[in-house]
């Protein structure tokens, strides 16, 4: 495991002082950890995203809602209810 330097306010210092019993150290490490995932998540969905639209699957999705939407515009129609 490598070490970092981490620099916070005087007044920060002060209050982490105030509770001893926090393992300050492990809660920024499992901070860090938690958002590192978070972001790489998020940049995998992003990535998955643009191989979807790319294979033209946004297009796809679209043109089907036009078509639920027609049909069922004609169906409303039919029924005189449009």
């Amino acid at each position: 495991m490598v070490s970092i330097t981490l620099s916070v306010p005087e007044s920060v210092k002060d209050q982490m002082k105030k509770f001893p019993e926090i393992n300050w150290s492990g809660f920024i490490r499992v901070s860090i950890e938690a958002k590192a995932k978070q972001l790489s998540w998020k940049e995998e969905m992003l990535n998955k995203l643009k191989q979807e639209d790319e294979s033209g699957f946004t297009e796809w999705c679209i043109e089907m809602g036009r078509k639920v939407n027609k049909g069922i515009a004609e169906r409303l129609r039919k029924e005189k209810l449009l």
